[in-house]
């Protein structure tokens, strides 16, 4: 039986955006930071509890793994997945960031910017929220993007609403540890990004636009307006992508770490099929991926997962 103090965690088996199934147990969770990460220092794994089945850890450099399970013969480790934990490097300013893209890159970008800004009336509305008394009208705002979301509607990753939420974000705001952006037209708030601070480190937490809005790319027009005013600002030295990959990612970023995702488990029957399911959906889903990128079918499936 889950301990009373540890809150059960989702393992989904997901497919695109649609999640087949849910395993759920109570887990010990912890997330390498970008800068330890960036430094080659794992931190040591906490005592488990008794109710505790094992640790779920995100974003593992994956040159650390030896050094994590060093020792820990108790448990069982399974890789969920692997990947470039992108980032990007703030403290060197907008125009060496914008720069250090490919000319494709850049073009596309300021094309995406110019055609929204038309479309706008001749300039962008984004508005940037970052102190405490403003955090109110954030989280309303982004929350109304959020509910229109495939990240909410499928993934339920959308932000988290309620009184709990929005005191969070308030107490963020007064240590000065998070910026929010809301980009509207038409005085409709068409996108939002939400990033919370750790130190110098910003985190991509959650990004999600309309998607009556799509062929507007209203989500990546807001980052790079957002990249531009965090580098002009200078508060933050970094920008933290975080676990998992994507073009989006991929395209604002100026480096990557090799990483993995990995539960590490109690050696009982239970968890040995679970994590045996787990594993082998994955692969399964890896090698989908392949065959649909050599057929050349991403949009098509993407669509129907959507």
């Amino acid at each position: 039986m889950a301990s009373a103090a540890l809150p059960l965690s989702t393992l989904p088996l997901r497919i695109g955006a649609r999640t087949i199934w849910r395993f759920q147990r109570p887990l010990v969770r912890a997330r390498i930071g970008l800068e330890q990460a960036l430094g080659g220092s794992v931190p040591a794994l906490p005592a488990l509890s008794p109710g505790a089945d094992g640790y779920l850890l995100n974003a593992v450099p994956s040159d650390a793994l030896a050094r994590l399970a060093e020792g820990r013969r108790d448990l069982i480790v399974f890789e969920r997945q692997s990947y470039a934990r992108s980032y990007a490097y703030l403290a060197g300013g907008f125009d060496a960031w914008l720069a250090g893209l490919s000319a494709k890159s850049r073009s596309t970008l300021r094309r995406k910017v110019r055609r929204l800004a038309e479309r706008s009336g001749g300039t962008l509305d984004l508005r940037c929220f970052r102190a405490p008394g403003e955090m109110d009208e954030f989280h309303r705002l982004a929350r109304e993007v959020s509910a229109r979301t495939y990240q909410e509607r499928l993934l339920d990753a959308g932000l988290p609403d309620g009184t709990a939420a929005r005191d969070r974000l308030k107490m963020l705001a007064a240590t000065d540890e998070v910026r929010g952006w809301i980009l509207f037209v038409d005085g409709r708030p068409v996108a939002y990004l939400h990033a919370p601070a750790e130190g110098d480190v910003l985190i991509y937490a959650h990004l999600g636009y309309d998607a009556d809005f799509a062929d507007w790319s209203p989500g990546t027009v807001l980052q790079f307006e957002a990249m531009r005013e965090l580098m002009d600002e200078g508060r933050f030295a970094w920008f933290d992508f975080t676990e998992g990959d994507g073009p989006h990612k991929r395209l604002f970023s100026t480096g990557s770490i090799d990483s993995v995702d990995l539960l590490l488990l109690r050696r009982t029957s239970a968890n040995l099929l679970m994590g045996a399911a787990l594993g082998g959906f994955d692969r399964a889903v890896a090698l989908g991926k392949q065959a649909v990128r050599r057929l050349g079918l991403e949009r098509l499936v993407r669509g129907a997962l959507r």
